[in-house]
């Protein structure tokens, strides 16, 4: 994908999972969001969570879409403590080539199970 797309005209591979035409690992849904595993872990716990309605980045949010981001962030805190990270977790999101989005579709990325130490990402 083309780093200055806006994304709204390409799918991505998380429209495929919403579709249920990749399999995914999935440990939260709901009318707002769906949450899975990430195939490329970053901690022992690695969930993107994900707004059913394809919005290509945080620069792209409508008021319209605030009800879904805010889910992803009520949601986290769901997944979080059916995972056990009661120690504490992160929540990073990516927005843009700068920050190396790599799916043009807002996620929030859920990581805990050890230590994360104290560099932002």
């Amino acid at each position: 994908m083309r780093w200055y797309d806006n994304g709204m005209s390409e799918e991505t591979v998380f429209d495929k999972i919403l579709r249920k035409e990749i399999p995914a690992d999935v440990v939260y849904e709901d009318e707002l969001v769906l949450a899975f595993r990430d195939i490329y872990p970053q901690a022992p716990v690695h969930i993107l969570i994900i707004p059913k309605k394809r919005v290509p980045t945080v620069n792209d949010v409508t008021p319209e879409d605030e009800p879904a981001m805010g889910r992803l962030f009520s949601a986290a805190k769901v997944i979080a403590a059916q995972e056990g990270l009661e120690k504490g977790y992160r929540l990073v999101m990516n927005t843009g080539e700068h920050a190396h989005q790599m799916v043009m579709h807002v996620h929030l990325h859920l990581l805990g199970g050890k230590p994360l130490g104290s560099k932002i990402v």
